[in-house]
């Protein structure tokens, strides 16, 4: 547990989830990366307030939940739609579930969120 000092007189204790509290919960974050060939699609994220989290793939969607405690967050997903998909596609996007369910940790990069595991995935905020 980390603690703050409130001036020189007083300290307490910083739960791990106000270190959360800079998560970007109930924001829309597009992957910073360019579209496949022939789409305009990126993975985007929807982060509701309490975590439930609607990821679209670069084919089919995924409904997950995220679980964030201080810098650390786990990745929990339900089945894909089963959208008709190119192999390329399919290939991508069953890549892109892999490393999101390995995700370990987050931090904030800026406007963007990082999210680290065996592979950083960055995301900024879409801007519809």
């Amino acid at each position: 547990m980390r603690w703050a000092s409130l001036g020189s007189f007083r300290r307490f204790p910083i739960s791990p989830l106000a270190a959360a509290e800079n998560f970007p919960f109930n924001d829309e974050l597009l992957l910073d990366t360019e579209p496949m060939r022939g789409s305009k699609r990126v993975p985007m994220l929807d982060i509701r307030p309490d975590g439930a989290v609607l990821i679209d793939l670069w084919c089919n969607s995924v409904q997950g939940q995220f679980v964030v405690a201080a810098d650390t967050i786990t990745v929990l997903t339900g089945p894909k739609t089963s959208n008709t998909c190119s192999p390329e596609r399919e290939r991508a996007d069953a890549e892109m579930l892999s490393l999101l369910e390995q995700v370990t940790n987050w931090r904030r990069e800026g406007d963007a969120l990082a999210l680290i595991g065996p592979q950083t995935l960055r995301f900024r905020r879409a801007t519809n």
